[in-house]
């Protein structure tokens, strides 16, 4: 066993360099593809010399992160320690430190190897493209995607117990399982819960996790190496498709009548397919109408906006997971003021994280403010009661005067409503200020507005995609 040079004390801000950097990159790249080449590389840092060795476990993984990532995190690290960082990769030793260790000590401990310090971007070699391409040709998923990783709230319960279900059941109820919601809403994280979920319990099962784009690709592929035998092998005898953004396959006539012949031959021998799109299934444009009935024929499920709760509890879930200790009043704060999707809150913690670890700091909500300066400062430029209440009126064709008129025909009164709910769930205006907005009307009435769309928005799909609409025009 080898010995490891110790990590730097918490009193040296180099000790938080890798960490600060791997936040960033986190919030910058996919996560799968974080996941799979960031995360799990440990650092020793060398502030004599502005020198920091990334140890990774093999030459495959080494040359594909020296050719993908490694002028990247040069970059990162340069803009963080304010000064050119030199980056050298290096084979792991037999005994490894932790993922977060960062050492001043020299940076090329007994039994490793320093491969290649040369950070130029030169194009892997075919035999690592292949391997990379064997070891994700099987089902595609992200291990780190679960059940048990899934916050759950009133905005995701119906669709997580229906995933759930097909995941302990697959090919009986629910089949298809089709899921719709927003970007950034779970919609990706929910599919691969449930493949990783099916294999746990049946590891022989063919399982198939693929992007839309993906599949017409394959499609493009098989035309032109007339391959389709191959291409009716891979997809035809599958366990269980989880396909992604099926939007995508709108006027792609000829995908889509592969599509179809895959749907049917996996319906027919009792295999589950798992959809998702950015809406129901009726609302995609430029379907074929019996691809579009096959896909309303199963059941169909809304992921919505996480309420506040449960973006509380996704920022505190996610910090104790990142190793940070994330205070309930400042989760309340950042839950507050990023309001949009799961993907946005998990961006605003990386910045919050990374922010606290350089800076040496504890997370508090002046540390949160400064960290999230240019996101508050954004939003509050783009949403206002007056924003809200001009793009519901184009969006409905009235007038914007008509919002804070007496009117009370119900093609002014229903648009208003809408106009209170969002105001009510995209500023920080309280229920009176609302109203007085919405010319001078009482308190209770703009609470009334808000739950009865807030209601409906559960029960009517149509409405729930109209206010899907109106808050990704507001939120730009």
């Amino acid at each position: 066993m080898l010995d490891v040079p110790p990590a730097a004390g918490p009193g040296d801000p180099a000790s938080s360099l890798w960490s600060a950097c791997q936040d960033v990159l986190a919030q910058e790249l996919p996560e799968q593809q974080f996941n799979t080449w960031i995360k799990p590389l440990a650092a020793q840092f060398a502030p004599a010399d502005a020198r920091l060795t990334l140890f990774i476990a093999n030459r495959f993984k080494l040359d594909w992160v020296r050719a993908q990532y490694a002028g990247r995190i040069a970059d990162v690290l340069e803009r963080l320690y304010e000064q050119p960082v030199k980056v050298e990769l290096a084979l792991a030793p037999r005994v490894l430190p932790t993922k977060h260790s960062v050492s001043s000590a020299p940076a090329s401990p007994q039994g490793a190897a320093i491969v290649d310090a040369d950070i130029s971007s030169r194009p892997p070699s075919n035999e690592v493209v292949e391997a990379q391409q064997a070891q994700t040709q099987r089902h595609r998923l992200n291990s780190a995607l679960t059940f048990d990783t899934l916050v759950e709230g009133s905005a995701n319960r119906m669709a997580r117990a229906a995933a759930l279900h097909v995941a302990g059941a697959p090919g009986r109820l629910y089949n298809p399982l089709f899921i719709y919601g927003g970007v950034g809403l779970g919609k990706t994280h929910l599919m691969h819960a449930v493949g990783n979920h099916l294999l746990a319990g049946r590891p022989d099962a063919k399982v198939l996790y693929i992007h839309a784009e993906q599949f017409v690709s394959d499609v493009v592929k098989a035309y032109q190496r007339k391959a389709f035998d191959e291409f009716k092998n891979r997809y035809h005898s599958l366990d269980l498709l989880l396909i992604d953004d099926v939007q995508f396959f709108a006027n792609k006539d000829r995908t889509q009548e592969e599509f179809f012949n895959a749907f049917e031959a996996l319906l027919a021998k009792k295999s589950h397919i798992v959809m998702t799109s950015d809406t129901y299934p009726k609302g995609l444009a430029d379907i074929h109408e019996r691809l579009v009935s096959r896909f309303d024929s199963g059941l169909t499920v809304a992921l919505e906006p996480p309420e506040l709760e449960m973006r509380v509890a996704i920022l505190i879930n996610k910090a104790a997971s990142e190793g940070a200790d994330m205070p309930e009043e400042v989760a309340f704060f950042v839950a507050k003021n990023v309001r949009s999707n799961v993907r946005e809150l998990e961006g605003a913690l990386r910045k919050i994280l990374a922010y606290s670890r350089f800076n040496q700091k504890e997370i508090s909500i002046p540390l949160a403010r400064e960290a999230l300066r240019d996101l508050l400062s954004i939003q509050n430029r783009q949403i206002s009661v007056e924003n809200i209440q001009k793009t519901v009126a184009d969006y409905y064709k009235i007038k914007v005067s008509d919002m804070y008129s007496k009117k009370r025909p119900a093609s002014i009164v229903r648009p208003r409503q809408i106009a209170m709910y969002l105001a009510k769930e995209l500023t920080q205006k309280s229920l009176p200020e609302i109203g007085e907005l919405f010319g001078g009307r009482d308190h209770t009435t703009v609470l009334h507005a808000v739950r009865k769309i807030a209601a409906e928005r559960q029960q009517l799909t149509e409405l729930n995609q109209q206010l899907h609409v109106l808050e990704q025009t507001l939120k730009g």
